[in-house]
């Protein structure tokens, strides 16, 4: 009994990945977060230089969002994005206003941090066909709706709203 503990244990260990994980951007010379993260990991860290003034600052469309619906069952959405990236500093917090706006459940999102060659450490993100960053995916039941892309076409909250109402 106390064998099959200790491979199971080890089991958990070896599978879990690692979140919150920051390594040196070689470029730079500063932290860079990589592979699955809280939202917490950019906006009460060494990060939130730049996350909590573009969320404070972000006037919301609100007569957009008067119209958009997310239903919180059956809605997921993933965001990969990278710490050195620009537009992933400029695009990422405004979307988090919009989902809070939303009251759209902060589990419901996933946060993958990616380097500069768009590779996630511990997370093989090659299926979800990354080729700029920031890019947020919405799901609804588990099945792609649609992408915002680096910069949105029109705004976040009316290419959110196009997304969620297309057919």
């Amino acid at each position: 009994m106390k064998n099959l503990f200790i491979l199971f244990f080890f089991s958990l260990v070896t599978f879990a990945q690692t979140t919150n994980q920051c390594v040196l951007d070689q470029k730079s010379g500063k932290p860079m977060l990589v592979g699955i993260c809280s939202r917490e990991a950019i906006q009460d860290s060494s990060f939130a230089w730049w996350f909590n003034p573009e969320y404070e600052n972000y006037e919301l469309d609100k007569g957009t969002l008067s119209h958009v619906k997310m239903d919180n069952e059956f809605h997921s959405i993933t965001i990969v994005m990278g710490t050195w990236c620009s537009d992933s500093r400029r695009e990422v917090p405004r979307f988090y206003k919009i989902l809070d706006s939303l009251n759209f459940p902060s589990a419901k999102v996933k946060l993958i941090m990616v380097d500069r060659k768009k590779e996630a450490a511990e997370v093989n993100i090659a299926s979800l066909n990354i080729e700029l960053v920031p890019t947020m995916i919405i799901y609804n039941d588990g099945l792609e709706i649609g992408r915002i892309i680096e910069t949105p076409k029109e705004t976040l909250e009316k290419d959110l709203a196009a997304i969620l109402t297309k057919k």
